[in-house]
């Protein structure tokens, strides 16, 4: 099957829960998320699934009822070293190993502890595990290839916490905001959960407006709050691929300016904070400016969201008096991540599907470069082992076109 895309549309914030209601509201059953689930080292709770009205609007309310839990908080290491026990597929368990280790930089961020000595016990360990992991199980078996989301509502007002009354959104979600676009409307309280937003960045390619698609299905799953005529929802849209074998389309911003007097040697470190501050792709190109002066086009491309603080590092880094700025359509491949092991450790590969059965691989260069280096290999010889590895796994299932 190929890959589907996943939209949310955070309206009324995020939490854990809510993103597991809203997949089995899409059409994930429960009875294989429940299958799926047993696969990790944690028991004593059973998964209920209800039909409820938040405001006027009908949604699915997944609770997870703990028979018998964990007796004591747990830290970042045990947790990781259960989720590396678990039988879940791979690419699930880096998903969650990134989830809970943002969850804890975030937490340790905000109480100026290391993150290491943060320990996960505001709602429950369970409660976390299952909706962390059940999320990530429900995108794996639904085939979401690609997600994206809407700004995200906080919230407002006070709410209560182990550590008092604190202004909403509470530390944690504020230090897990940084870099994407949020705002607070409705009810005076606190919409997403640390729990909800580490989930949505760890999975999110990109944060706008609902981008060109075609649903097939709609979920809704509901908060825990009813605060009156406020409907507390998250609403999930998943996406088929159109008729052009996973090709897709997408909203990007091009900021470019031309330049003519600028020392060369500093455009690696131009080029560098244009990445850091979410540029998709930089480019430099020569051109002829004005009295017959040879310049530079110095070009990069950005999620909307970033626009500003990629024109910013142009406006700051170089001469430029100003910048080009506009919205283009780019036609994208679906693509996915693989996780395959060499002999030296593992490599993400990057896969691409191009057509019925055939797809595009490329390893990750930043996987390669760190096994070089600690091995002295050169990484072209690791960039191969990985493609090997890769075709070995999944060589019988796809017509492989490498990627270099």
């Amino acid at each position: 099957m190929s890959a589907r895309h996943l939209h949310f549309d955070c309206f009324s914030g995020i939490s854990g829960d809510m993103t597991l209601s809203a997949l089995i509201d899409a059409g994930l059953p429960l009875k294989d998320l429940t299958l799926a689930l047993r696969e990790v080292p944690a028991t004593g709770y059973r998964l209920r699934s209800k039909r409820v009205m938040r405001a006027g609007m009908q949604a699915t309310k997944v609770d997870v009822l703990i028979e018998q839990g964990l007796t004591r908080p747990l830290s970042l290491a045990q947790i990781q070293r259960l989720i590396s026990r678990s039988r879940i597929p791979a690419v699930v368990k880096d998903q969650a190993q990134t989830v809970f280790r943002r969850l804890a930089d975030a937490e340790g961020l905000a109480h100026r502890v290391s993150p290491e000595k943060v320990h996960f016990h505001e709602v429950g360990v369970i409660d976390s595990l299952v909706d962390v992991i059940g999320s990530l199980l429900g995108c794996h078996l639904l085939g979401i290839g690609r997600v994206t989301a809407s700004p995200v509502n906080l919230g407002s007002g006070m709410t209560m916490s182990s550590h008092g009354r604190l202004p909403a959104p509470g530390p944690a979600v504020a230090a897990l905001a940084r870099g994407i676009p949020v705002y607070s409307a409705g009810p005076a309280r606190e919409l997403t959960t640390p729990t909800g937003l580490a989930l949505l960045v760890s999975l999110t390619d990109e944060f706008g407006a609902l981008p060109l698609m075609r649903p097939a299905s709609i979920g809704h799953g509901a908060g825990t709050a009813d605060p009156d005529g406020w409907p507390n929802v998250l609403r999930v849209f998943i996406g088929e691929p159109d008729d052009l074998h996973d090709r897709a389309s997408d909203t990007v911003v091009q900021i470019e300016t031309n330049l003519d007097d600028v020392n060369p040697q500093t455009y690696d470190m131009v080029i560098d904070r244009l990445f850091a501050a979410g540029a998709l792709d930089v480019s430099l190109a020569p051109v002829i400016m004005k009295q017959g002066r040879p310049g530079i086009l110095l070009a990069a491309l950005c999620p909307p969201a970033k626009a500003r603080a990629v024109a910013d590092v142009l406006l700051s880094d170089t001469t430029t008096l100003g910048v080009r700025v506009r919205e283009v359509t780019r036609i994208i491949l679906s693509r996915r991540m693989v996780t395959v092991r060499t002999p030296d450790g593992k490599v993400r590969i990057k896969v691409a599907g191009t057509g019925p059965g055939a797809v595009k691989a490329a390893p990750e260069y930043q996987d390669c470069k760190r096994i070089a280096l600690q091995t002295g290999r050169p990484v072209r010889d690791v960039m191969d082992d990985a493609m090997v590895a890769y075709r070995l796994a999944h060589g019988k299932k796809n017509k492989i076109r490498t990627k270099s």
